[in-house]
């Protein structure tokens, strides 16, 4: 288990910082200081591990959105927070992101923005059953929104980490809550989310 998971955590770093492509199999067993054949025992080959870098990073998506409470709109805040913050240190879930931007073959990491988009539409639609969206929202256009902003963060936070501090997302927050909540849950929403979250982070 141990070499198992050294070897995933390799492959994710490196198919991280050169891309799927570029990681060779070799430089990832060299990483993880274990030889060709101890890889090849656990993983067949390079789309096996990349979908084992995939279903790891899923793991750690779930761990993001497994939050509850009773405010769906502010839970939904929070996530976006937690995640935008774990893009910034967690080498794992910005690999398994990215394989599942590039690689259709990829199972579980192929669907990893979907999950995200799938919980995000949830939330909301849970947040519209809550009287919490004001009337002339569509959950489905607002989540797409939510997706786009967070993914774009992660982007650009790859050439300056600023973008994938608090602020950015805060104000993005600040911008859309007044046209997105209902008038009177605005001023128990926290734009930058709440204090248990943020004591998490």
């Amino acid at each position: 288990m141990r070499t198992r998971t050294a070897l995933i955590e390799s492959a994710a770093a490196l198919f991280d910082r050169e891309g799927y492509e570029l990681a060779s199999l070799s430089t990832i067993s060299a990483r993880a200081g274990v030889s060709n054949g101890a890889l090849h025992f656990h993983f067949t080959s390079k789309a096996a591990l990349a979908d084992a870098v995939g279903q790891a990073a899923a793991r750690r998506l779930e761990g993001i959105t497994q939050q509850r409470a009773d405010d769906a709109l502010q839970v939904l805040i929070d996530a976006t927070h937690a995640l935008v913050q774990a893009l910034d240190h967690d080498v794992l879930l910005r690999a398994g992101f990215s394989l599942g931007d590039s690689l259709e073959h990829v199972r579980v990491g192929a669907g990893l923005r979907g999950k995200w988009q799938g919980w995000v539409e949830d939330s909301l639609a849970r947040a519209d059953r809550e009287g919490a969206l004001a009337p002339e929202n569509s959950a489905q256009e607002v989540a797409t929104a939510v997706v786009a902003v967070t993914a774009g963060l992660g982007t650009l936070g790859r050439q300056d980490e600023w973008w994938l501090s608090r602020a950015p997302l805060t104000r993005f927050w600040q911008l859309i809550l007044p046209r997105l909540a209902e008038s009177s849950r605005l001023d128990t929403l926290m734009a930058s989310g709440s204090k248990a979250t943020m004591a998490c982070l």
